[in-house]
Order: structure tokens, then sequence, then C-alpha cells
């Protein structure tokens, strides 16, 4: 599986259509998707997924609006009931084949992160991906008692360095909430990586953040930057909640090796103030950036800490610019 810095061809989103994952806040939202496109279309392809015929003329008018250019947008009628597409749709691998192309596509089951029941659509992603493109699509499964079973698994619970190590939490495929596999064992997941992501080398962290409705997906909290290097998040605050489960994180981090053996660089990454919405504190990170092209898009949450995540990212990606979003 190659590193998120790797060359794209493209990348993959869906117009947002789902009031429920921004409640009271959903208005300004088709404009950040349209900053978001602006900045991915500067260094690469972007298919945008949309509902409908009427949802694309609302996406084209507000893309027009914001001066984006559509010569390297290409929309599709792919109805999906959530937007989250690093978790639902395939991931892209390298694979030694006698075919056409040396890319296929992992079509991991998805089941709306054990928790929601509209996923269905979602669901069928990697599917439609594996058709439109003409890729081989793999399925990876296990055998659970006696039968075959596909595995479980979204795109923002790994984070690779795309030369065989991969992170991942306990809390999101050990844990018994919100079970992703039930039955199934560390040794047999990290079999799993090693068959089918070409990652020998796993690393546990153990908890996620605060208000995470996924369970404890790694790109909230650790990421890789270069293939020896891992950005973590980090509270200073030992009254907060994500105090301890980062501390033992960075603890983790900090012995962990790569696959050759060597431990790797680790630099913490402050978290934002305590971001509260109708009572609920929802799982603000600075680590859950993207990394495309030409840009690093970078959530900011209007926090004094939004600059010095903002530094960070410059000194480590000094050829790409870093968009605050």
């Amino acid at each position: 599986m190659p590193a998120e810095w790797e060359p794209h061809a493209a990348t993959w989103i869906a117009w947002p259509h789902y009031e429920g994952d921004w409640p009271g806040k959903f208005e300004p939202i088709p404009w950040v998707y349209a900053e978001i496109v602006r900045h991915l279309v500067a260094g690469e392809n972007v298919h945008i997924l949309v509902q409908s015929a009427v949802l694309e003329r609302r996406a084209r008018r507000v893309l027009k609006d914001a001066m984006v250019s559509l010569r390297r947008v290409k929309f599709h009628h792919w109805p999906t009931d959530r937007v989250w597409t690093r978790d639902s749709a395939a991931i892209f691998v390298k694979h030694q084949t006698r075919g056409n192309s040396p890319l296929a596509l992992m079509g991991w089951r998805f089941t709306g992160w054990a928790k929601y029941s509209n996923y269905k659509r979602d669901a069928q992603l990697p599917q439609r991906m594996a058709e439109y493109l003409q890729l081989a699509l793999i399925r990876p499964t296990i055998n659970a008692r006696g039968r075959e079973r596909q595995v479980v698994l979204e795109g923002g619970s790994i984070d690779v360095n795309g030369r065989g190590t991969l992170m991942t939490t306990e809390e999101c495929l050990l844990s018994k909430v919100q079970e992703r596999n039930p039955g199934m064992t560390r040794a047999q997941l990290e079999k799993l990586f090693a068959h089918y992501l070409g990652a020998h080398n796993v690393i546990w962290l153990g908890r996620g953040i605060a208000g995470d409705d996924t369970h404890g997906h790694v790109d909230d909290i650790a990421r890789f930057v270069n293939p020896t290097m891992v950005v973590a998040a980090s509270e200073r605050d030992p009254a907060d909640i994500n105090y301890k489960p980062l501390r033992d994180n960075l603890r983790r981090l900090k012995k962990a090796k790569d696959q050759n053996g060597r431990r790797l660089r680790v630099l913490e990454l402050p978290m934002p103030a305590p971001v509260i919405f109708q009572g609920r504190r929802l799982p603000a990170s600075y680590a859950n950036f993207y990394i495309c092209n030409s840009a690093v898009l970078l959530p900011t949450f209007n926090d004094p800490n939004d600059r010095v995540a903002l530094n960070v990212l410059t000194e480590l990606f000094p050829a790409r610019k870093i968009v605050p979003i």
C-alpha cells in the first residue's frame, strides 16, 4: 500500500448532502468543499460522487462561484450515505501481476463503523470504482468458524509509510465496542495486513480521542509524514480527557521500530482546545490532515494552536502548500 504523500492520479470525494454529519452547521459546508477541490485540482484530478444530476448542478454552481476550474473534475452519479470516502471507498494498492495495470483496488467490507445503519450505498463504492477504472478488485476474507467472511476495515483506521510499516489502534480493531470483526485476533489482523497491504510491521497504538464516533481511528492521532517520521497528537493539559491516552500513544511510538528495525522519529502535534457543540465534544485534531500532490489540507479550529500546527507541517512538507481548512 503506497503512502499518502506518493503521487496521485486523482483524489475521490463525495459532495456533502447528509446534514446529520454537520448538525446545525451544514449551510457553509459546500463552500468548504469548494475550497478543498480548488486546492486539489491544482495538482491532480478530482472525482466527485454526487447523489443525482440535480446535486451535480448545485455542486457545479458552487464550484464556479468559488472560481474553481472544472477541467480536472469528473462527476459520478453514485449515491452515498455519508461523505467519508477515506473510510468507505476502495484503497489503491500496487501489486505484481501479469495484467495491464500495476494497480489494484482493495475492497474491504464497510459497515458504517459498526455503529450506523445508513452505510449500504457507501459499501458499494469499491465495486463501482473497480468497474469504472477497470481495475482488479480484491476483497480480503478470513476463514471464521468454517466459512469465509469478508474483513471489515476503514481507511482511516490505518496509516502506512509505504515501505512495509502500518499503524492502527487497539481501540478500533480489537475492542468489543463497535466490533468490526468479532473474534478476530491481533495475530490474524497482522497476517491480513502483511498479505493484502504488504505491511509486515504493525505498530499498535492504544486509544483514539474523545468524541470520535469511529471509536479510535488512527488518522486523528498519529500520521506518517515520511518513511521514518510520525507526527502524533499531544495534549499538554493533564486534566483533559485526551491527556492520558495520547501520552500512552506517544510512549508506544517512541519505542516503536520501522520495518527495518530502526526507531521512528516522533514529532508532537498539539491539540486544539476542546470543541463543544450542543453539549458534545467533537473529535477535533490537527492529525486529520490530507496530503495531496500540491498541498496538505489541514483542519483548523480558530485556535491559537492552529498556527503551531501550520508551522509544523510547513517544515515537514516544504514542497507543498499548507492549506488551513
